[in-house]
């Protein structure tokens, strides 16, 4: 399992899941990580890796549901979504490997990203097992597969709503903080599609918030103003 879009200023976080097994066979040459393929390298695989495994799925949770939540919380919501899709093709997967060393998927979990484990009513109720890897993206095949499947229909899903919203580029963009982004979200403000909990404003320059661009990003991820965060961050 993998994510993708949680450092983005518009558009839905994705989270994609591959399920194998025992019987699956070798993953579909030249698979890698998403973020080490060309757009049009990944959009090559996708019909292959749609094949490949015994059951995969692509989750999201909306801009509105990441205000109402916070990130961690629509992450799950993202998540349990896409193996609830999976559940009805191959039944309960019996452990996820999950990219990175932070548990986000599972309930009950409470550390410096969320004060509280807050679930979402109305998620779907699964539960599985829950490893952590760091770079799993780059070490196993199933998770880079995800990685490919999550990116690839996120970026489409935000190239239509492109079309809505033509000023903030987001064909190119994929609702990152782009110059062409942030330039326009300081020419016409946010949109339906913003994640307008985050603070959009200080992100954007608005010299009325006094909050540099690095501590901004911080707070929209809900981390501590202290930890380095880079502004090129792309999912």
């Amino acid at each position: 399992m993998d994510e993708v879009g949680r450092g983005a200023l518009a558009g839905p976080v994705s989270v994609g899941v591959v399920v194998v097994d025992a019987a699956t066979r070798t993953a579909p040459k030249g698979l890698a990580d998403s973020k080490l393929l060309t757009p049009a390298a990944r959009e090559a695989l996708v019909p292959q890796l749609q094949r490949w495994p015994v059951a995969w799925a692509v989750g999201h949770a909306g801009p509105a549901e990441i205000d109402a939540h916070g990130i961690i919380a629509a992450l799950r919501l993202a998540g349990r979504r896409a193996l609830a899709q999976v559940r009805r093709t191959c039944g309960d997967v019996d452990v996820v490997l999950l990219d990175g060393s932070h548990d986000w998927l599972s309930r009950g979990q409470v550390d410096l990203f969320e004060a509280a484990d807050l679930d979402v009513a109305g998620a779907p109720d699964v539960d599985p097992a829950v490893r952590t890897m760091v770079k799993a993206d780059l070490q196993c095949s199933s998770v880079a597969a995800a990685s490919v499947l999550a990116k690839v229909e996120r970026d489409l899903l935000l190239t239509r709503l492109a079309r809505q919203y033509p000023a903030y580029a987001w064909e190119q963009n994929k609702g990152y903080a782009a110059p062409a982004h942030v330039a326009a979200l300081r020419r016409h403000g946010t949109t339906p599609q913003h994640r307008r909990s985050w603070n959009l404003r200080a992100i954007a320059g608005d010299p009325a918030e006094p909050t540099g661009f690095a501590e901004a990003f911080a707070q929209s991820l809900d981390l501590p103003a202290d930890v380095p965060v880079r502004a090129d961050l792309r999912g």
